[in-house]
């Protein structure tokens, strides 16, 4: 059990049976009173927020979360599959579930799945992530619009800004927490 003094950013509770992650939290003493805590949190499941206040007495259970390694095998229409690499068992997650992260998976990629109760809810990427450019249009010299990038799309239909001289063919490195462009990738 947790008490309203464990409350912090990142902290992982369960709340009516459902697991939710603190995404922004404040204390406050008045001069008078309990001390309160100010969180905003998100669903875990359906990704809903709400703001709320807790007083210092409050307690909140753990959830149920567990983390396992799972290799991304392939997808098929909007269902994602993946391998548990201790056991071999399958299971796959909706194009929902997977979010923005679908733009930087590749075959066999190794990552983190999160269960809850025995269900998968979320997926964690590696941090950085070597792609592909399959498409990138020649950039005009002597453009003095003002920007040094151009517009290019990798091997998984992602398209991100990058540096002029990255050219079809490279691969680069992407950040996935942000999707931004990293460096090129020597081959």
């Amino acid at each position: 059990m947790y008490t309203a003094s464990d409350l912090r950013k990142g902290l992982k509770i369960q709340i009516d049976g459902e697991p939710y992650i603190i995404v922004d939290f404040e204390f406050s003493k008045p001069g008078k009173g309990q001390a309160l805590y100010r969180c905003k949190l998100k669903n875990m499941i359906t990704g809903s927020q709400f703001s709320t206040n807790y007083r210092s007495n409050e307690k909140f259970e753990k959830p149920d979360l567990e983390e396992r390694n799972m290799q991304y095998l392939y997808n098929q229409d909007d269902e994602y599959h993946f391998m548990d690499t201790q056991n071999y068992e399958q299971l796959f997650l909706t194009r929902e579930q997977m979010g923005d992260n679908v733009n930087f998976l590749v075959d066999n990629m190794e990552v983190q799945v999160l269960f809850f109760s025995s269900r998968p809810i979320d997926i964690s990427l590696p941090i950085f992530v070597d792609l592909t450019v399959t498409q990138a249009d020649p950039w005009a010299r002597g453009d003095t619009s003002g920007t040094d990038t151009k517009p290019v799309t990798v091997e998984t239909g992602y398209q991100l800004q990058v540096p002029p001289f990255i050219e079809e063919g490279d691969k680069i490195q992407i950040d996935t927490r942000t999707g931004a462009y990293v460096t090129r990738v020597k081959a």
